[in-house]
């Protein structure tokens, strides 16, 4: 797998997402998947907000959560079915607002899919919307897939053998996430100035459907559903918890 960051300058608010793309990126191999920052994603549609105070910010995060409870550096909250800081709203190369995340990068990886394909003339092509995430316990951020379009999220090993022909019963590839960590990884999360890169030859099968929930699982299933329940109820919001 070979991924390439692309330098550009620096994307404006309400500027044409597609355009941006297509003026640097020049060519697009067959079989790649082509990675975008939510971040331009989010300025595209003019996800912004300004800080005219100090509880600016908080009522955003409240307002765009479906979970929030203050933690001592942040917010903890649940958006779309995602664990993330402040509802994933940032302030960093924002030059004084701030950038909440796409309405639907699912649906926007979808359509930039659909006109990349038209205009490189290219059949297997995936796009992939990333952010940057903590992990419980463990410093620093990785990628995170938001929405992607053109190949499978996750690979099913259950029922297949390992190497001494066990057969694996829980084991799955989240390939998104992986793609997405990876990517970020190259792309940076300061000053580079590269929101799109190119992966090529991706362990990945492409796919024109794409099943938007298939990473999802649902607290009942989930295994650190213990450290939810153990959570204040008074913080609880909108069903998370059933």
């Amino acid at each position: 797998m070979i991924i390439r960051p692309v330098k550009t300058r620096v994307f404006k608010e309400g500027e044409n997402l597609l355009s941006f793309i297509t003026r640097y990126v020049r060519t697009i191999p067959e079989r790649s998947v082509i990675v975008v920052t939510s971040k331009i994603v989010a300025l595209a549609e003019k996800r912004t907000a300004i800080i005219e105070n100090r509880g600016t910010k908080v009522e955003l995060i409240l307002k765009e959560s479906e979970f929030a409870i203050p933690t001592k550096y942040a917010w903890l909250t649940i958006k779309d079915r995602m664990v993330m800081a402040s509802a994933g709203i940032d302030e960093s190369n924002a030059n004084g607002k701030l950038i909440l995340l796409p309405n639907d990068s699912f649906r926007t990886a979808r359509i930039v899919r659909k006109k990349l394909k038209e205009e490189y003339r290219v059949k297997n092509l995936g796009v992939l919307i990333t952010d940057s995430r903590t992990i419980p316990l463990r410093a620093g951020v990785t990628g995170v897939a938001l929405g992607y379009a053109g190949f499978r999220g996750i690979k099913d090993n259950r029922g297949t053998p390992d190497i001494f022909g066990r057969k694996f019963h829980f084991s799955r590839t989240d390939v998104a996430d992986s793609l997405a960590t990876a990517a970020v990884l190259t792309m940076g999360e300061g000053r580079e100035q590269t929101p799109i890169a190119i992966i090529k030859e991706a362990p990945v099968v492409f796919s024109n459907m794409t099943k938007r929930n298939e990473l999802s699982i649902s607290i009942e299933d989930d295994m650190y559903r213990p450290l939810f329940e153990k959570l204040p109820k008074t913080q609880k919001r909108k069903g998370i918890n059933k």
